[in-house]
C-alpha cells in the first residue's frame, strides 16, 4: 500500500471557506476509520483545534520551532494522512519556506504525494494564482475546490471551475443557515452525526439537510480515490 499523501488545504485570499473544507476532509477521515494529522498554519485562530484537539498542531510559521513542528513531520513516511491548512496570511510564506527547504522534493523521496486543495474565492484572480501555482511547483497535483457557502456564482460555477485548467475539482454545497448555526458548535462531530443517531432535539428537516450535504461532499472525495485507483496512480486520500 501506498503512503498517504499530504493533503494541503490553501488560498491566497481569505473568506473562502477553506477552514470548512478542511474540517470536512477530517471528518471523512473520522468517519472511515483511517489515522490523520491536522496542522493548523494560522496561530491566532483555534477553530481547528476546536474541532479536532486530539490531532491538531497548531505551527506559527513565523517562528523556526513551528516550521520545524510543521515541516520535519509532513515528510515522515508512517502512513498517516497529513492535512495542513495554510491560511492566507501565510500563503505565500508557506510556499516560499517549502521551496527553499525543499519540501516537495523530500517528500517525493519518500514515495509521499502531495495534493493540493486550492480554495477559490470565485474570480479569475483565484484561477490565475492556481495555475501560477502550479507552474512553480510542477510537482504538485492542484486541484480547485469552490466552497458554495461563502462564494455564491450561481450558474457560473462550471464556467468558473473550468478557468482552472485542471483535471478535477471539488464542490462544497451550500448549506442552509440552520443547519450551518448547529455544525458551527465546536463540540458537534460531522463524522459522528453521520455514524450514529442524530441529536434528539435536532429538527427533522435540518437531520436530512445536513446528511445530505454531509453525503453529497463525502462521495466527492470517495470518486476522487476510485479515480485515482483505477489511473494507476497514488490515492487522493490514502488507502
Amino acid at each position: 500500500m501506498p503512503d498517504a499523501p499530504i493533503l494541503i488545504v490553501c488560498s491566497p485570499h481569505a473568506r473562502t471557506g477553506a477552514s470548512t473544507v478542511t474540517r470536512l476532509l477530517c471528518d471523512y477521515m473520522m468517519y472511515e476509520g483511517r489515522a490523520f494529522a491536522l496542522f493548523d498554519t494560522d496561530a491566532h485562530s483555534r477553530v481547528l483545534g476546536g474541532w479536532f484537539p486530539a490531532s491538531c498542531t497548531i505551527a506559527d510559521l513565523a517562528t523556526t520551532r513551528g516550521q520545524i513542528a510543521l515541516f520535519d513531520e509532513l515528510v515522515r513516511p508512517d502512513g498517516a494522512m497529513r492535512i495542513v491548512e495554510v491560511s492566507s496570511q501565510m500563503y505565500t510564506r508557506f510556499f516560499t519556506q517549502a521551496r527553499d527547504i525543499g519540501l516537495f522534493d523530500e517528500a517525493a523521496r519518500n514515495g509521499l504525494e502531495t495534493i493540493v486543495l486550492f480554495v477559490s474565492n470565485g474570480t479569475d484572480v483565484a484561477a490565475h494564482a492556481a495555475k501560477a501555482l502550479q507552474a512553480a511547483f510542477r510537482e504538485l497535483d492542484v486541484i480547485p475546490v469552490v466552497n458554495q457557502g461563502p462564494v455564491r456564482l450561481g450558474k457560473d460555477i462550471h464556467d468558473h471551475v473550468e478557468a482552472f485548467e485542471a483535471r478535477h475539482s471539488f464542490l462544497i454545497p451550500h448549506l442552509e443557515a440552520s443547519a450551518r448555526e448547529i455544525i458551527e458548535n465546536p463540540r458537534f462531530s460531522l463524522s459522528r452525526f453521520l455514524a450514529s443517531e442524530p441529536p434528539e432535539n435536532m429538527s427533522l428537516v435540518v437531520r436530512a439537510d445536513l446528511r445530505t450535504w454531509l453525503k453529497r461532499v463525502f462521495t466527492q472525495f470517495h470518486a476522487h480515490e476510485v479515480r485515482k485507483a483505477f489511473d494507476g496512480s497514488r490515492y487522493l486520500l490514502g488507502a
